[in-house]
């Protein structure tokens, strides 16, 4: 891809804020504030790209709500990722139609990784008619334009182009919190992992202009954000397409000279492109966190193969090594994909063990979902679900113990944690977070939100700790 096929010229842009600009001064018309519905399945990504859809939204003069009811404009945000989110797509589509029945100039968006994929929108075409607008993830730039055709042509609209992908700066985001927020760093992915669906349906990987990342990264921190995560498929691939020799971990380091309290974190590293240059940067930056979510999905090498992973069970114990050599405190987190096509009960297994070795403070951990057209899929599964199931619990019971055992050595220290949010628990009114992202229910004033405080935990279980504030002495 030529850097100029992917970057969305300022003139392009300008044309989508006239759309935008066309329906707000619709929405005017109406005599009243209309309401949009944003709903979000998967990722931090499919987050990420939520806000920016509420962004434009909220330009064309919408407000927001809940309620599917009472909402002129509803936006599905889809994942493809597993079987299940689909399901539950299709799910909500099905009961949209008695929104869509007692309000028939309702616009129903579908958009996200899902609806990338031909099937997908078929299925939409023929089964929902109630759904009036269809469009994958490289287009969600252009939503002004798509919204406004729906509109002004009272038909429906699909826009699920096979592109290779698009970086589009300058789009509005609505971001809920004030002390929280997600940068995107780069859109596509190049790995093919072989039970994955994402490059199908997000592109080749294209990084955004180190400068355009470091003013967003600039702005939220004078704004007061204080626990900000870069994103990407692979965000150790970054740079690799501008062609000026700058990586991730530059990246990184140039965002950490820019002022202020506040935390760096990244997700997601891919193990096959992580260096000990990323974690001696990470040891030595001050605001990156010392967090790192290091996906490796098996512990057995034949099953990596088939994978399509790239690196062996010996490769990722050795950067585990040394990145903990260099940051004794990091806290360590992973996926897992138990019953892969074709694996036997001793390879998954070897996950267990790995876990164990490894001791991971927290795991993400799914049974193998196949997604069509994907090599994968095609692939022979002579293990049935219910034989899966037992592995998938002996790695639950293994982890379980594990995450209890690392938050119970907590229990009686001080941490640094920022509060992010009300809980609405009467005992623990508070939620924070730790430098290393474990969860703190946490007991004091909600004046606290948005500040980091020192805590001392008092208790902890599986998945999370539990403190008080300790008052400053100041």
């Amino acid at each position: 891809m030529k850097r100029e096929d992917v970057l969305i010229s300022p003139a392009e842009m300008g044309r989508q804020r006239d759309f935008t600009q066309r329906l707000r001064q619709r929405s005017e018309g109406l005599g009243r504030r209309p309401l949009a519905m944003v709903d979000t399945f998967g990722c931090q990504q499919n987050v990420a790209d939520s806000q920016r859809i509420m962004g434009m939204l909220r330009d064309m003069g919408y407000g927001f709500t809940e309620d599917p009811g009472a909402a002129d404009v509803i936006v599905i945000n889809t994942c493809a990722i597993r079987e299940n989110a689909e399901k539950r797509v299709y799910g909500l589509l099905g009961r949209l139609t008695h929104a869509k029945a007692a309000s028939p100039e309702q616009v129903i968006c579908l958009c996200g990784c899902m609806a990338q994929q031909q099937a997908v929108a078929d299925r939409v075409r023929s089964s929902y008619r109630h759904v009036d607008l269809v469009f994958g993830p490289q287009a969600l730039w252009k939503f002004p334009e798509l919204l406004w055709e729906v509109y002004t042509r009272r038909r429906r609209v699909f826009s699920i182009e096979d592109e290779h992908g698009a970086i589009a700066e300058g789009m509005p985001v609505v971001r809920e919190s004030r002390v929280k927020a997600w940068v995107s760093i780069m859109y596509g992915c190049n790995n093919f992992c072989s039970y994955c669906i994402v490059p199908y349906v997000r592109g080749r990987e294209r990084s955004r202009d180190p400068q355009a990342i470091l003013e967003e990264v600039r702005q939220l921190v004078e704004e007061g954000y204080k626990d900000i995560t870069l994103l990407g498929q692979n965000v150790n691939s970054y740079g690799r397409d501008l062609e000026i020799g700058m990586d991730f971990a530059d990246l990184l380091t140039a965002i950490n000279e820019i002022p202020g309290d506040y935390y760096i974190r990244f997700m997601t590293s891919h193990p096959k492109d992580a260096t000990d240059k990323l974690f001696d940067t990470m040891a030595r930056c001050s605001h990156v966190a010392k967090q790192l979510h290091l996906p490796v999905q098996s512990g057995n090498d034949r099953v990596l193969q088939a994978m399509n992973r790239r690196y062996t069970r010996e490769k990722y114990l050795g950067q585990v090594a040394y990145a903990r050599s260099v940051m004794p405190e990091l806290v360590l987190t992973s996926d897992i994909i138990i019953g892969f096509p074709g694996e036997t009960e001793a390879e998954a297994m070897d996950t267990v063990s790995l876990i164990e070795q490894v001791r991971y403070d927290a795991l993400f951990t799914f049974i193998y979902s196949p997604r069509p057209g994907t090599p994968a899929a095609a692939l022979p599964d002579p293990a049935g679900r219910a034989e899966k199931q037992l592995w998938f619990d002996r790695l639950l019971e293994a982890q379980n113990r594990i995450s209890a055992e690392i938050h119970q050595g907590y229990v009686g220290k001080t941490v640094r944690v920022l509060v992010d949010a009300e809980s609405g628990d009467a005992r623990w009114p508070l939620q924070s977070r730790t430098e290393g992202g474990r969860l703190v229910h946490l007991a004091g004033p909600k004046e606290a939100v948005g500040q980091f405080v020192q805590a001392k935990v008092l208790d902890s279980n599986t998945w999370a700790l539990f403190g008080e504030i300790v008052p400053s002495e100041n």
